[in-house]
């Protein structure tokens, strides 16, 4: 299956992929602290188990930093 992670075309080698799979196949360290955009909209955090990656989807994992002085 043929997604854009993050602005990059990326090949997934399975079909029956969620949001929260797709978080674990990447390897994404504290998930918990990631939204994520999917296909132009943000991702209610309760939907990532049961929202199916699909052929053509535009996914963008968003990363939030705190900090200053």
């Amino acid at each position: 299956m043929n997604i854009k992670l993050n602005g990059e075309a990326t090949s997934l080698d399975e079909s029956d992929v969620s949001i929260t799979k797709l978080l674990e196949l990447k390897d994404v360290k504290m998930p918990d602290m990631v939204s994520v955009e999917y296909n132009g909209d943000i991702l209610e955090r309760d939907a990532f188990a049961t929202t199916q990656v699909q052929e053509g989807d535009e996914i963008e994992f968003l990363y939030f930093m705190g900090g200053g002085a």
